[in-house]
């Protein structure tokens, strides 16, 4: 749902509204992102964008200006970004199989996983339909999450069906999952995110669901009325914002919509309890202001600004799906 005021496009409904901040942010020229795959914040609310251009980390301030950039030529296929709460800067390489430990500028501290060398999973392609049983990290792993007590959970996603634990010194612990549709089997857990008690909230996309955990892996319950979540934020009042991709965008070949009118890409904001209070988009005008082509990543920052980045080119841009001109980071600022 979208209104507008004078110029302004304002989305969401109730406590949770928000004004679209238009052409941004200010990428100087001949820079792109070809597409923003993934967005984090730090402490000082500085917005990470991890993106599939020629400088995959560029840094940018609140008002939408770079900052600094980094990462030309160290990574495969960006994926997804985490800021710890330390600061440092958890990269996720899917097509490399390896999660890196940054610093704030980009400095390469700790490898999870062997470049290049995917888990045997029997996958055969980043299509999870291929997966024949589970395995150890990683094969196409998706997304990185913190524990309270500093413990990194990652999914493991694509061509695994499979929740892994890591100690704050990159230690496995433990991992669970496998491929299905019942509790604690996944296709493709591609987002994740912990709330404060320690309850573990995992995207699990193409089973349109958040499956919801503890700590050891004990399966809690899910919420289904999600549209192919890809990925879930969760702030320090234990709100929780997903960025849905929906049916119009990234369906894989062969599959279909649960009904013709299914919704596309879309943002929903829940409570702890699974409530929802505020939702928009579909995907019926990507490109428009408030609404969405292929939402893959979220976050917000302490303010409550929100941000969103879409894959629209490797979703459909490529194939003329989309307009070209449709933004792959969205800013949106609380009411």
């Amino acid at each position: 749902m979208s209104s507008t005021a004078g110029d302004q496009t304002i989305v969401g409904q109730g406590d949770f509204r928000y004004e679209v901040v238009p052409d941004w942010p200010n990428l100087p020229d001949g820079w792109s992102f070809v597409e923003a795959t993934a967005v984090a914040c730090d402490a000082q609310d500085r917005v990470f964008v991890f993106n599939r251009g020629t400088r995959p980390m560029i840094v940018l301030d609140r008002s939408g200006s770079v900052v600094e950039d980094w990462g030309e030529g160290g990574f495969d296929r960006p994926h997804g970004v985490t800021l710890a709460p330390d600061g440092h800067v958890w990269c996720v390489d899917d097509c490399d199989h390896t999660v890196h430990k940054c610093s704030a500028t980009g400095e390469r501290l700790l490898t999870l996983g062997t470049s290049g060398q995917p888990s045997d999973t029997g996958a055969t392609s980043i299509d999870y339909r291929t997966i024949t049983h589970a395995g150890p990290p990683f094969h196409y792993p998706t997304n990185v999450a913190f524990a309270p007590n500093g413990d990194l959970f990652v999914v493991d996603g694509y061509g695994n069906s499979r929740l892994h634990k890591f100690s704050p010194g990159g230690e496995l612990l433990g991992s669970w999952g496998e491929p299905g549709d019942k509790p604690g089997q996944f296709h493709i857990p591609h987002g994740i995110a912990i709330d404060s008690r320690g309850v573990i909230y995992v995207a699990d996309r193409e089973n349109s669901r958040i499956q919801r955990f503890d700590l050891q892996g004990k399966f809690i319950d899910e919420w289904p009325d999600i549209a192919r979540p890809c990925q879930v934020f969760i702030d320090s009042d234990d709100t929780v914002y997903v960025a849905e991709v929906g049916y119009l965008a990234g369906m894989w070949p062969g599959t279909t919509a649960p009904s013709p009118d299914a919704t596309g890409g879309r943002v929903s904001i829940f409570d702890s309890s699974g409530t929802l209070l505020s939702r928009w988009g579909g995907g019926q005008n990507p490109g428009t202001a408030g609404d969405f082509f292929a939402p893959h990543d979220i976050w917000v920052d302490s303010v409550g600004t929100i941000y969103v980045a879409e894959v629209n080119w490797s979703a459909g841009g490529k194939k003329g799906l989309v307009p070209a001109d449709c933004p792959s980071l969205h800013c949106f600022v609380k009411r």
